[in-house]
């Protein structure tokens, strides 16, 4: 039985979350923007909104919580990564913006897609 890379699994979460929001009515604007400040794994956007979304992927029974990774650290990463990207878009940067979380949680057969609009502030 082959073993699936944490890589491989990353970038399955990703495409999971961008079908999830994309049938929600988001359209993507970019996937894995890196700066030397960090990656942001989806950038979309929500009518006149742009949306940084960091993606986590978690086994079922996991002791760390995918909205609990998310922490301080990792939030200023993020936000520094948009401020780039906002320079580099200055379009977008005179509309709202805003940073959400979609946790997944794995499970044998399925996955449980939790999406907290909103998450944190710049």
């Amino acid at each position: 039985m082959q073993q699936t890379s944490t890589l491989e699994i990353g970038k399955q979460a990703e495409h999971l979350a961008c079908q999830h929001l994309q049938k929600l009515g988001l359209s993507l604007l970019t996937a894995n923007f890196r700066s030397r400040y960090g990656e942001i794994d989806l950038i979309m956007r929500d009518r006149d909104t742009t949306v940084f979304v960091e993606v986590r992927s978690r086994k079922h029974g996991n002791l760390v919580d995918s909205l609990e990774s998310v922490d301080r650290h990792k939030q200023r990463k993020l936000i520094r990564t948009a401020q780039f990207y906002l320079l580099a878009n200055p379009a977008l940067a005179r509309q709202p913006a805003r940073f959400d979380v979609i946790a997944i949680t794995q499970q044998p057969d399925t996955a449980q897609i939790n999406w907290i609009k909103d998450a944190f502030q710049a």
